[in-house]
């Protein structure tokens, strides 16, 4: 990535921040995406692109390029991948950005498969607009929300964010779709970076 923030040590969390991204793509591309026809790196740029599109706020164009790097960002999360299977990337994927970023980016990140549970219990006809794997997994993650976990979420801070996400989410599993590349989202990524104040 071509960002390198000179500014002491705010640089030095920046550059390191991006540095751990681009080796988290550098492993997404050459994963295969749970039978999709595209890699996880592949879906993770369209996912932005269409949040860009949408005229996106920063921090939740930042959310939709980084929602799946919980695929790859440990070693338990990437061999389950390459079984086919999801350990709870959501979770994995916001813990690890939580380093860098603040629950704008981290809260969209771990909640976007409860939005796709939210968007099966209230929207008739969202199921039918899923891809093939994604409604195989919708099961393996708790089907429709309903009840208290329906309620919950809806009147979470962050549920609207995580819902557009979620269909952008569903967007960016095109094959054919060219986009920018990572290093195009540089300059957003590290304007959203948390770095310590000096005391």
């Amino acid at each position: 990535m071509s960002a390198q923030p000179t500014d002491g040590s705010s640089g030095a969390v920046v550059a390191a921040a991006l540095a751990a991204i681009l080796d988290a793509f550098g492993a997404a591309r050459a994963s295969e995406y749970l039978g999709e026809s595209v890699t996880v790196a592949d879906h993770q740029l369209k996912t932005a692109a269409c949040a860009r599109a949408a005229g996106a706020a920063p921090a939740l164009i930042a959310a939709a390029l980084l929602h799946d790097v919980g695929h790859v960002a440990d070693h338990d999360s990437a061999d389950a991948l390459r079984r086919g299977e999801d350990i709870r990337h959501e979770d994995t994927g916001s813990a690890w950005l939580a380093r860098w970023f603040g629950p704008e980016v981290t809260e969209p990140v771990r909640l976007h498969v409860y939005a796709k549970r939210y968007l099966c219990a209230v929207d008739l006809g969202y199921y039918d607009t899923l891809s093939p794997i994604s409604k195989k997994t919708l099961a393996m993650q708790g089907g429709p929300l309903e009840g208290a976990e329906l309620a919950a979420f809806q009147a979470g801070p962050y549920a609207q964010d995580a819902a557009n996400v979620r269909r952008w989410d569903d967007a960016g599993k095109d094959p054919d779709a060219v986009v920018p590349p990572l290093a195009s989202y540089d300059e957003l990524l590290a304007g959203l970076v948390r770095v310590p104040h000096a005391e």
